[in-house]
Parts: C-alpha cells; structure tokens; sequence
C-alpha cells in the first residue's frame, strides 16, 4: 500500500468500509494499474452524495475534494495527484472544493 513517499490515509463508516487515499503513487504503480487506459469523467464544483455499488479506483488529475463518510464523523481529502480507492457499499458525501478530473475503474462485481 502506502511508503514513506506515499502514505496512505483512510476514513471508514463499517468495518472494511474505508476510504483509502494514496498520495501521489510512483509513475511505475500507476502503469501497472493502467490508469491512463480507464475512462474519464469529471465534475464542478458542488455537494455529490455517491454510494458505491462496486468498488471504484480513480486517480484524480485535477480538483479537489473532501469525503465525508455516512454514519462517521470522519473523511478524507484527496486532490490531483492522489490514487483513492471507494469500497463497494460505502456511501459517503463528496464536497468537491475544485472541480474534478479524474481517470476511474469499478471493480467487477
């Protein structure tokens, strides 16, 4: 997961329901997850409550956003840069500061 150059930060709403955020992952891990052959979307700013019917990775090439997780007190910032991974079945509010652009992959189910 994370290394020193990488940490890796989580919030979580159920037990193996967290969000997990790594910060600017090496150029070699995103290749091998082939980042830049996913799909793009994007979004302005604004409030989005998602829930997650399967498991999303999305590595963000711009914007910026903080994820508060339904039912914690807690959640993430992740910004351009960060590879951040939503577990199926979270439900989180994402309050997107600056507007988004990101590559995503949803698991198969």
């Amino acid at each position: 997961m994370g290394t020193a150059s990488n940490p890796v930060t989580t919030a979580a709403n159920a037990p193996g329901l967290s969000i997990a955020v790594e910060k600017n992952p090496p150029e070699a891990r995103l290749l091998q997850l082939g980042v830049k052959s996913w799909p793009k979307w994007g979004c302005p700013p604004g409030k989005y409550p998602l829930k997650f019917d399967a498991a999303l990775t999305c590595y963000l090439l711009k914007g910026r956003v903080r994820a508060a997780v339904k039912g914690s007190r807690e959640s993430v910032e992740f910004g351009a840069g960060d590879l951040v991974v939503f577990p199926k079945d979270l439900s989180c509010t994402w309050d997107v500061v600056v507007g988004v652009d990101k590559h995503y992959n949803f698991e198969p189910s």
